[in-house]
């Protein structure tokens, strides 16, 4: 398939004895089963203690949405999604995304590499009607909290004008979450106080996503808003972009939520049904471990070549860290942007300590007509580019992805390439669920439960005995 993600792990190889990838085939595949029986226990009495909790309802979401949409139409959950998305973008100019963690990095993630890179610079009519975006909610910062407010307050004075107009979705699947709930008691009267606290606008410009059971869900009910989303009892906050915390949000920013699901289910039967060297969940994670196992590579780099997938290594970052981070294992992952960290980390990258594997992200075809180096005259040469003449940015990348991939291999560094063919919805939602995908099978393969996060509660339970002193 052209428009499908491809994983090149040749130059790792190399440093790898192959037969070591050939022995660890069968514990790879028993992992994939284990997974696959994952997924059959769900709604059960019969998880085993040693599984719970067990969030592996993600894995076949993207294809479960598909389905219930092409029979229900308007009123599947995307339907639903996509009318009241709709309904937000001719209602208000500013949105707001209360949420932190899973419940915010994987809208951010969407929204850096498919929007506009200066989304909320753009006039209304360039963004096409879809509103500038702010997040909030994800820290306890003072005065990131007051200059958003004041933002909101300067600019919206007269709540009859569109231009005027603001909205917000608030994501906590308990509602107990504290930085969250903070930021959406601010926000919410700051709303409540600029439409009016029983207003129409008050309950239908505020859309909570939340669990099926919680303090957020209980509040809504209280509330009556008009527009209340589900997240999933088996799907964690991590892995829950597929779910209405990533999906209301993309939809919102007018992103196309039916090709993004559509490249996850994609990626999900080809994991499921391929075999090693065709399959870049199997491949990925038999690269990762051995690196690790092998050669001690216990820092896991994820390259991301381009400024417009940092956030989606961001959101890696969690995803990896609170999976595997556990029983004092798991690999610490580190997202960087080249070119731009070649001249922060790149010195220790090829000479530092040998505990890194590198992957590097890569977007074959740019979004943009390719921009060329212009020819000045000879008189204003100084920065000597004339002999450029003709390059183009993407050139110019593509020579530093092949520049440093050579001095990394010539003192055997580990690279591998993960390849977009282009950045679109399509190929996006296929490299997220790739990544979910390869973390469970990790933790699987070296028996972890990648599902939960126990060590995150230890501070959440100090922070509230000090709150409550």
């Amino acid at each position: 398939m052209a428009n499908f993600l491809r994983y090149d792990d040749s130059a790792a190889r190399r440093l790898i004895d192959n037969q070591l990838y050939e022995a660890l085939q069968p514990d790879l595949i028993a992992a994939r089963e284990e997974m696959l029986k994952d997924v059959t226990l769900l709604g059960t009495d019969q998880i085993p203690s040693g599984k719970q909790p067990l969030d592996a309802g993600f894995q076949n979401l993207p294809q479960q949405l598909l389905d219930e949409y092409e029979s229900q139409k308007s009123e599947s959950l995307l339907g639903k999604i996509q009318a009241k998305a709709q309904e937000l973008r001719e209602q208000s100019d500013r949105f707001l995304v209360l949420g932190i963690g899973g419940s915010y990095m994987g809208m951010r993630a969407l929204f850096e590499a498919l929007a506009h890179p200066w989304h909320n610079e753009l006039t209304r009519e360039q963004r096409q009607g879809v509103p500038r975006l702010y997040f909030e909610g994800n820290n306890v910062d003072n005065d990131s909290v007051t200059a958003l407010k004041d933002l909101l307050q300067s600019g919206c004075q007269d709540p009859h004008d569109l231009l005027q107009r603001w909205s917000l979705t608030v994501i906590s699947k308990s509602g107990g979450t504290l930085e969250t709930a903070v930021g959406f008691r601010l926000f919410r009267e700051a709303l409540e106080a600029y439409y009016g606290a029983d207003s129409d606008e008050s309950r239908s410009l505020v859309v909570p996503i939340t669990g099926l059971e919680g303090k957020l869900r209980n509040f809504s009910n209280e509330k009556g808003y008009s527009s209340v989303f589900p997240i999933p009892d088996n799907v964690g906050g991590r892995f829950s972009v597929f779910t209405a915390v990533g999906l209301f949000p993309a939809a919102v920013m007018g992103i196309d939520i039916k090709q993004l699901l559509q490249g996850a289910a994609d990626m999900t039967q080809r994991f499921v049904t391929q075999p090693m060297g065709d399959n870049a969940v199997l491949d990925y994670t038999a690269t990762c471990h051995l690196f690790e196992k092998e050669k001690q590579n216990t820092i896991r780099i994820l390259s991301t070549w381009g400024k417009r997938l940092e956030a989606l290594g961001l959101w890696y970052d969690q995803l990896l860290a609170e999976s595997l981070g556990k029983q004092e294992k798991g690999a610490t992952p580190l997202t960087v942007v080249n070119t731009r960290d070649l001249h922060s980390r790149g010195q220790q990258h090829q000479e530092g300590a040998l505990d890194k594997l590198i992957t590097n992200l890569i977007v074959e075809q740019p979004d943009s007509t390719p921009v060329s180096v212009p020819l000045v005259p000879e008189s204003q040469n100084q920065d000597q580019l004339n002999k450029l003449k003709g390059k183009t940015v993407p050139d110019i990348l593509s020579a530093a992805i092949e520049g440093t991939n050579r001095a990394y291999a010539d003192v055997n560094r580990p690279t591998a390439d993960l390849i977009l063919p282009c950045l679109n919805e399509y190929t996006l939602g296929q490299t997220l669920q790739m990544l979910m995908l390869a973390t469970v099978l990790e933790g699987r393969l070296i028996d972890i439960n990648p599902y939960g996060q126990p060590g995150v509660e230890a501070y959440k339970k100090n922070m509230q005995e000090v709150l409550n002193r």
